[in-house]
C-alpha cells in the first residue's frame, strides 16, 4: 500500500448560514471546504472532507504540499507517519491545526477498507451506538433557541447545547433559562466560544450551575491555562475545553494530568485526524477524564467523529451541528440517526459514499 499521490480539491457550497464569530454581523455567500484523495500504487484510494480555514485554495495548496512528503510511503505505517509529521512541521512548514486531520482520516480508512471492517471495528469497538446532541447556532433572540430546544427533546435527542449571542452576561442567562424553563430536566449546556474574562465566566458558571446546565465550554481562550484551571477549581459544573489548542496530545496532557479544565475535546478535523484523537482520549481515560468528540461540521467528517465516539469508552455524545439542512451535504445518504440515536454503519471503512456530484459541482480549484 506504497502511496503514489495525494490529490486536494479546494470546493465551495452556497450558504446563508452565519459562520462569523460576530454573530450575525458578517454572513458567508459560500462555505469553503477542502477534498483531499490519497491513493496508493496499486489502485486503492480514499477520500475525506477537510476544513478550509480563511480560504479554500489557499488551504488547498497548503494540504497538497504534502504530497511530496507522503508519497512512497506504506499507508498503513500510520504511528511512523504520524511523527515523521510533527518532525516535518516544524522544519519550515508550521501548517494551520486543520490540514493535517483529513490525510490521517485517509489512512485510517485505507486500512480499513482493506481489512473490510467499518472503521471503528477495525479501531476496536466500544458500542454501535452514541447518544446525540443538538448543537446551536447564534441567534438574536430567546425563542430561536427554545425552538431548538423543544426540537431537541421532542426527537429524542439527548440534550442541547446553546451557542449564546453574547451581548450580555444577563441576557444570555435570561435565554439559558428560558430553555430550561421550556425542556424541564432536559439536557442543556452552554458553549460561549472564549468570549469572557475570568470573572465574567465564574459569574456565568455560577448561572449555569443554578439552572442544572450539564457543562460549560470554552468560556475562555483554550490557551488561557492559568484561568481555566482557577474556574475549574471554583466552579461545581464541569469546565470544558481544549479543542482549538494545536499539536494533541501533547498540548492537552498537561490540561488533563493537572486539571485545567474537567472534560477535554478533540476532533479529527482540528486536533490532527484519528491518531491524535485516540492518543489525547486514552490519556484521557487513563486520569479518569472524558474526551467529548467537537463537531467537525462537514458530514463527511462528522461520519470519522462518529466512528471515534464508538470506539472510546470515554465519550458520552454525538455533537449534531445545527441547522442541519445547512451542513447536510458532502454524503450519499443521511448522517444515521434516529430517534435520537447515531447508529454505527457496518460496511467497510467510512460505511457513508461521498457525493461525488455535488464536490465535482462545488470544485472550484484542484492541486
Amino acid at each position: 500500500m506504497k502511496i503514489a499521490s495525494l490529490t486536494v480539491r479546494a470546493c465551495a457550497a452556497e450558504t446563508d448560514v452565519t459562520v462569523d464569530k460576530l454573530r450575525g454581523e458578517k454572513q458567508a455567500d459560500s462555505l469553503g471546504f477542502l477534498v483531499y484523495t490519497l491513493t496508493t500504487e496499486d489502485g486503492q484510494s480514499a477520500s475525506m472532507f477537510g476544513f478550509a480555514g480563511a480560504s479554500a485554495v489557499g488551504s488547498a495548496h497548503l494540504a497538497a504540499s504534502l504530497d511530496t512528503f507522503l508519497k512512497g510511503r506504506d499507508a498503513r505505517d500510520r504511528e511512523r507517519i504520524w511523527h515523521d509529521l510533527r518532525q516535518h512541521d516544524r522544519f519550515w512548514a508550521l501548517l494551520p491545526v486543520y490540514i493535517w486531520g483529513p490525510v490521517d482520516c485517509c489512512l485510517w480508512l485505507l486500512a480499513a477498507q482493506a481489512a473490510g471492517q467499518p472503521l471503528y471495528k477495525y479501531i476496536g469497538a466500544s458500542r454501535d451506538s452514541v447518544p446525540v446532541y443538538m448543537s446551536s447556532m447564534f441567534h438574536d433572540d430567546a425563542d430561536s433557541y427554545v425552538a431548538e430546544a423543544k426540537l431537541a427533546k421532542e426527537t429524542g435527542l439527548a440534550a442541547y447545547k446553546l451557542h449564546p449571542p453574547g451581548k450580555s452576561i444577563e441576557a444570555d442567562l435570561e435565554i439559558h433559562a428560558a430553555c430550561r424553563e421550556a425542556v424541564g430536566d432536559f439536557g442543556l449546556m452552554s458553549d460561549p466560544v472564549s468570549s469572557m474574562s475570568y470573572p465574567e465566566a465564574l459569574r456565568y458558571g455560577r448561572g449555569l450551575e443554578a439552572l442544572d446546565f450539564i457543562w460549560f465550554e470554552e468560556p475562555m481562550q483554550d490557551e488561557n491555562l492559568f484561568a481555566l484551571q482557577s474556574l475549574t477549581q471554583s466552579l461545581d459544573i464541569p469546565v470544558i475545553g481544549t479543542e482549538t489548542l494545536a499539536k494533541h496530545p501533547y498540548s492537552v496532557a498537561t490540561c488533563i494530568s493537572d486539571r485545567i479544565v474537567d472534560i477535554v475535546r478533540a476532533d479529527v478535523s482540528w486536533s490532527g485526524g484519528v491518531t491524535s484523537v485516540l492518543k489525547t482520549a486514552h490519556i484521557a481515560e487513563g486520569f479518569g477524564v472524558n474526551c467529548e468528540i467537537h463537531t467537525a461540521i462537514f458530514h463527511p467528517l462528522e461520519m470519522v467523529n462518529l466512528h471515534l465516539c464508538a470506539a472510546l469508552k470515554n465519550c458520552s455524545y454525538f455533537e449534531l451541528l445545527m441547522p442541519l439542512e445547512k451542513f447536510a451535504f458532502g454524503l450519499t445518504e443521511p448522517l444515521p440517526i434516529e430517534n435520537g440515536i447515531a447508529h454505527l454503519p457496518d460496511r467497510p471503512g467510512l460505511g457513508r459514499d461521498l457525493d461525488w456530484d455535488f464536490i465535482e459541482n462545488t470544485t472550484i480549484a484542484t492541486v
